[in-house]
């Protein structure tokens, strides 16, 4: 299978920030089907992915049952190899909360590997390296501390 370059780059691109899409508006179940054909920190399945986020991370069900963040996906760089893919880019999530008020909570370095088939680019692997935490207080449900 081949393609083309930069419309390849799109494509995996658009996967980088479907999922801060996902993730901002509390669809876990989007987030499993996203990642549920790969990895996410170690855990397979979309049901399983789907319940990591559902069990770690706090929605405001007054706000739209989201967690009232933001997911800035930054300087993401894309290297194709034939049907394989992978990806690094740096991610800010922000948050605004009644407890909180805007603030940077996470920043950090997502590592990814993709693949192509028939139907398009999907993850086949999403890594996440937390280089600063702020107050998550309002974000997590579980001690941060659990997440390396």
């Amino acid at each position: 299978m081949t393609g083309n370059g930069i419309a390849d780059k799109l494509e995996i691109t658009e996967l980088l920030y479907r999922y801060a899409e996902f993730v901002d508006a509390g669809d876990f179940d989007g987030v499993g089907d996203l990642l549920g054909r790969g990895s996410f920190m170690g855990v397979s399945g979309a049901a399983r992915i789907s319940k990591l986020f559902a069990t770690t991370t706090r929605r405001f069900p007054e706000h739209g049952n989201t967690p009232r963040t933001r997911h800035l996906v930054l300087n993401p760089i894309v290297e194709i190899s034939g049907d394989t893919a992978a990806a690094r880019s740096t991610f800010c999530v922000v948050q605004h909360t009644e407890a909180i008020s805007l603030q940077p909570i996470v920043v950090g370095r997502y590592q990814d590997s993709f693949a192509r088939d028939d139907h398009g680019w999907y993850f086949t692997e999403r890594r996440v390296d937390i280089e600063m935490l702020g107050d998550v207080s309002d974000h997590l449900v579980i001690d941060p501390s659990q997440l390396s």
